[in-house]
């Protein structure tokens, strides 16, 4: 059988390599001169600036997609993994880092030390408790809810005991509640709770599900490829080719074709210069009502991804820089913000920019400084905006959010007084994100509220469309690298299942 990949993000990748180990001939199309989608690159200057994810963890996914090419993580890849993982800022009246710091150590004794000597035994202790709460609530999840498809709602109950033991576990109650019954330093609990925020919710909205965000980072470890995030779509698309999959990059697919013009089952691709290719399948790797809209003539896309409701977007800076930040800093920076309930608040229910916001600073040449010239350094960082469904005009206030970011960015001493360190900049704001193909100029897809997640999500199939499939953080099992990196395999199983021959 043959199958078009629409898209060399790290989904289509994905899906291309478990198809090719599943006996498929496969050829990956992409408009793009090269593969990576929203795992890009900005390279100037000698600077190399990922645009796209800055986190990779969980290694076990990435690895078992490079496994299906008969090939390798460590042999492809040099990982750094990253100790401190995170170095997270609170700060108070008294200034920029008035509300101390806390490193987020890699390995549970490590942090454990770290948790005793900033907020006491107490805390210590409880985080022993909360990684043992973290294990269980994975290891349910992720074999019952998360590495698996969906064919209906009812599917969510079946089996009925691992969704009995996740009310027991309290895993439907709030997200913030729970981490507050643990921890008793405010420092802590915004630690542990602020990765919903990946998920496209404030702390006080999400469920404790979302808590096994937090167990991939603090229990599974973080880590950084050398030559940036954007090495791991090349090296597996590199995998991937020696193992047959065909690529055809600079190549925009136009349509996908039908047995009936705009009805019947799908029967391959058109490429913009009017080449046809026919295929038994195509998988889409894209958001997907932008699929739907655009490659399908407007056919109508599930309702959840027309009327739902999408996850924040990030203005995000790219800078290079002479020299080093003058404060200490680690790979991961996070800065926490004041208010910081209100600032969800403004940001999730008002649909404007928080006053304090809680921002990520990633510095990439602190673990690989071939990605600047020497004596520069490479600065990423990310403030979480309102997607386009929010109350900013950015042809009006773009100008203004940037020179503000950069404020804080000098305030905090990550770049010079008056930002004239700079040497290369580049900002991406939800406008450019909605250019670059994303629903609502948001890179994080649709919201993980209960209703648009699992079975209710969007499937990676749709049943009035034979032989078309959807692979991405729009479909199951959602948003991030390691869910993308998921998506692929699921996909993979629904196609065999359909064609078994």
């Amino acid at each position: 059988m043959r199958i078009a990949v629409i898209g060399a993000g790290l989904g289509g990748l994905s899906a291309a390599s478990y198809l090719r180990r599943d006996g498929y001939e496969v050829t990956v199309f992409d408009s793009a001169d090269r593969v990576g989608g929203r795992s890009g690159l900005f390279a100037s200057n000698g600077f190399s600036i990922d645009t796209g994810p800055s986190v990779l963890t969980m290694l076990n996914l990435l690895s078992d997609v490079f496994n299906a090419n008969g090939a390798n993580l460590s042999d492809e890849l040099e990982l750094i993994k990253l100790d401190p993982m995170y170095r997270a800022n609170f700060e108070d009246e008294a200034g920029p880092s008035g509300g101390g710091v806390i490193s987020v150590r890699a390995g549970q004794e490590a942090m454990r030390q770290e948790i005793r000597s900033v907020a006491g035994s107490k805390d210590a202790a409880a985080f022993d408790r909360f990684c043992a709460y973290l294990r269980k609530l994975y290891a349910l999840e992720v074999e019952n809810f998360i590495d698996r498809n969906f064919d209906s709602p009812l599917d969510f109950l079946n089996p009925l005991m691992p969704g009995l033991r996740l009310i027991q576990m309290g895993a439907f109650g709030r997200l913030a509640p729970l981490v507050e019954r643990y921890f008793d330093d405010p420092r802590l609990q915004k630690l542990f709770s602020f990765q919903s925020l990946y998920a496209g919710l404030s702390p006080y909205d999400a469920l404790a599900v979302y808590a096994v965000i937090t167990y991939m980072d603090t229990i599974e470890g973080v880590y950084f490829p050398k030559g940036g995030m954007s090495a791991i779509p090349q090296a597996l698309a590199k995998v991937a080719k020696a193992n047959g999959v065909e690529f055809r990059l600079n190549s925009k697919v136009s349509r996908i074709l039908r047995s009936m013009g705009s009805r019947g089952s799908v029967v391959g691709i058109e490429l913009e210069d009017g080449e046809r290719f026919s295929a038994d399948a195509v998988v889409a790797n894209g958001e997907l009502p932008g699929v739907y809209r655009d490659l399908l003539g407007g056919e109508q896309a599930p309702r959840v991804s027309r009327k739902g409701e999408y996850s924040p977007s990030a203005l995000l800076l790219l800078m290079g820089i002479d020299g080093k930040p003058s404060v200490e800093h680690a790979h991961h920076n996070i800065y926490f913000g004041k208010k910081w309930k209100e600032s969800f608040d403004s940001l999730l229910k008002s649909g404007t920019r928080m006053e304090s916001p809680s921002i990520l600073v990633t510095i990439p040449t602190h673990s690989d400084p071939t990605l600047a010239p020497d004596g520069s350094s490479i600065v990423y960082a990310l403030e979480p905006v309102p997607n386009l469904d929010g109350k900013i005009d950015w042809r009006y206030e773009r100008d203004i959010a940037i020179s503000d970011f950069k404020a804080r960015l000098a305030h905090r001493g990550i770049l010079g007084a008056g930002t004239s360190n700079i040497v290369l900049e580049k900002a991406i704001d939800p406008l450019d994100w909605q250019a670059m193909g994303m629903e609502r100029g948001t890179p994080f897809s649709l919201s993980h509220r209960f209703f648009q997640t699992g079975p209710f999500r969007p499937n990676n199939y749709d049943k009035r469309i034979p032989g078309l499939y959807f692979v991405g953080s729009s479909t199951v099992p959602g948003v991030g690298v390691p869910m993308v990196l998921i998506s692929g395999k699921l996909v993979a199983q629904r196609i065999g299942k359909a064609t078994r021959w």
